[in-house]
C-alpha cells in the first residue's frame, strides 16, 4: 500500500502559526514527513494538491458526555432524574450515535466527564475494536457525589436510586472505595461533584465534598494510574481540589492570578466550558428572565472568565475545550462552537484555541507523545479544511468545511479523488 501525500497546505500544526506550501506524507497510521517539500511519488502512492486548504490535527473534546441527549426538553416535574429515563441498553445506543457525531465533526478524541451505567466503558471497548465509529476515548466514571448534593436530585419519597449516573459516598473510606469500584468496572477519568454552581442547582459556594474527601479520591485515582476531575466553581473550591491533586478543573468560574499560579505549579488542566451557560443566557434573553437572579450571577460568572481567559492562557495555564453538550440547548455536533466565543468574548487568539483543542487535548488525555500535533512520527489524525481557521475558527462549525477527517491513517471522512489530483 502506497503512502498519502498532501501538497499545498496550509500547515496549522497545533502548536506554531500557519505554514503556508507545506507537504504533509502519511504512510500506514503515521506522519512520516512534514516540511515544505516531499518525497517523490512512486505509482502506488496517492498524491493531492490541497492548493491552500488546511491540513490540522483532530481534535479533542474533553467534557464529553456520550450518553447525554436532550437533556432538558421535558418540564421540570416530569423531568426523571439522569439514569432513569431510559435503560443502559438504549444510553449505550445513544453514546454510539453520539460518538460517530464527534468523531464527523473532526473530534478524533474525547475525555469522559461522567458517563451513565457503564457506557463509556463499553463504547471504549467496540470503538478500540473498529465494531462503532468515534473518537480515541478516555472512559469516565459515574459523577462520584455525596448525600443531597446536585446530581443526587431525587425526591426522597420517590424511594428511587440514581445509580445509573451517580454513585453516592460519604467520608473519606466511601470516597476511596467508589473511586475504586468505577476504575475495576474501566473507568480511566473519575467525576467527583465538589461544588454547585454553573448551572447545577446548588449554589457554587457550597462545597459539598470535604476536603479529605477529594484526598481520599485524588490518591486511590493516582495510586492505580488514573486520572480525576472535578465540577469546581468557587476559588475555595479550586484551591482544595489542586492542592489535593485534582487533574482537571471543570468550569474554575473564580480563577484569579492565585488561581493561576496553582494550576501552573500543579501542571492542571482548566476546562472553561462557557458554551452552555452562554446558551442559558441566551435563551433567557428570548423570554425577558434576564434579569433572573440565577441568570445575572450566572453572567457575572461568564464576563468575569472571559476577562481572566486570555491573560491566563498566556501565563501557560493548560486549557482544554469541551462542554455539556447532549443538552436541548447544546446538542452533540455543535462542539466547534465552544470554540468561537473563546476568540470572540474573550480575546483568545484562533491559533491559541485550536492548541488547546489539539495539542492540549492530547495531553490531557495522556497521548501527547503520539497526537496533538503534526510532526513526522507521530500517529495520522488529521483534518483537512476548507478555511484558515487560524484566520476563522467558525470555518470548524460547518461539516461541509471539514473535507477529510483521518484517524489513526484511515479516512473516516473521504474527500479525495480517486487516485491524483487537486482540490
Amino acid at each position: 500500500m502506497g503512502r498519502l501525500i498532501l501538497t499545498g497546505a496550509n500547515l496549522v500544526d497545533g502548536e506554531h502559526p500557519a505554514k503556508p506550501n507545506s507537504t504533509v506524507v502519511v504512510e500506514g497510521n503515521r506522519i512520516t514527513s512534514v516540511g515544505p517539500a516531499g518525497p517523490e511519488a512512486t505509482p502506488e502512492d496517492r498524491v493531492v494538491a490541497l492548493n491552500g486548504k488546511t491540513v490540522m490535527p483532530g481534535m479533542y473534546s474533553c467534557h464529553f458526555h456520550s450518553a447525554y441527549h436532550n437533556m432538558g426538553a421535558a418540564p421540570g416535574a416530569a423531568r426523571m432524574p439522569l439514569g432513569l429515563e431510559h435503560s443502559a441498553t438504549y444510553y449505550a445506543l445513544l453514546a454510539a450515535d453520539n460518538a460517530k457525531r464527534c468523531l464527523m465533526s473532526g473530534f478524533t478524541g474525547a475525555a469522559g466527564a461522567s458517563t451513565i451505567y457503564d457506557v463509556d466503558m463499553s463504547l471504549k471497548a467496540a470503538i478500540d475494536r473498529g465494531i462503532v465509529p468515534g473518537p480515541r476515548l478516555l472512559a469516565s466514571s459515574r459523577d462520584i457525589v455525596t448525600t443531597g448534593d446536585s446530581p443526587d436530585a431525587r425526591p426522597w419519597f420517590w424511594g428511587a436510586t440514581t445509580d445509573g449516573a451517580t454513585l453516592i459516598a460519604d467520608g473519606p473510606d466511601e470516597f476511596r472505595k467508589a473511586v475504586r469500584s468505577e476504575i475495576k468496572r474501566g473507568a480511566e477519568i473519575i467525576k467527583l461533584y465538589p461544588t454547585g454552581g454553573h448551572g447545577v442547582r446548588l449554589p457554587k459556594e457550597v462545597m459539598t465534598i470535604t476536603e479529605s474527601e477529594v484526598a481520599a479520591a485524588a490518591d486511590a485515582a493516582h495510586e492505580r494510574g488514573k486520572l480525576i476531575r472535578g465540577h469546581i466553581v468557587s476559588k475555595r473550591a479550586i484551591v482544595t481540589c489542586v492542592e489535593a491533586g485534582v487533574d482537571v478543573i471543570d468550569h474554575a468560574d473564580e480563577m484569579d492570578a492565585e488561581c493561576i499560579e496553582l494550576f501552573l505549579k500543579a501542571g492542571s488542566f482548566v476546562l472553561p466550558s462557557l458554551y452552555y451557560p452562554l446558551r442559558v443566557m441566551e435563551e433567557a434573553e428570548k423570554r425577558d428572565e434576564a434579569d433572573q437572579p440565577r441568570i445575572q450571577v450566572m453572567r457575572r460568572d461568564y464576563d468575569y472568565m472571559c476577562s481572566m481567559l486570555a491573560e491566563a492562557s498566556q501565563a501557560g495555564v493548560k486549557f482544554a475545550v469541551g462542554d455539556d453538550f447532549g443538552t436541548i440547548l447544546t446538542p452533540h455536533g455543535d462542539y466547534a462552537k465552544e470554540l468561537e466565543i473563546y476568540v470572540r468574548d474573550a480575546g483568545v487568539s484562533p491559533l491559541e484555541v485550536i492548541k488547546w483543542a489539539t495539542k492540549n487535548g492530547a495531553e490531557l488525555m495522556g497521548m501527547d507523545d503520539r497526537l496533538g500535533t503534526i510532526e513526522a512520527g507521530k500517529l495520522a489524525d488529521l483534518l483537512v479544511v476548507d478555511g484558515d481557521p487560524t484566520i476563522d475558527i467558525t470555518v470548524l462549525q460547518d461539516k461541509d468545511k471539514l473535507l477529510g477527517i483521518m484517524k489513526d491513517g484511515e479516512l473516516v471522512k473521504d474527500w479525495l479523488p480517486d487516485k491524483n489530483g487537486g482540490l
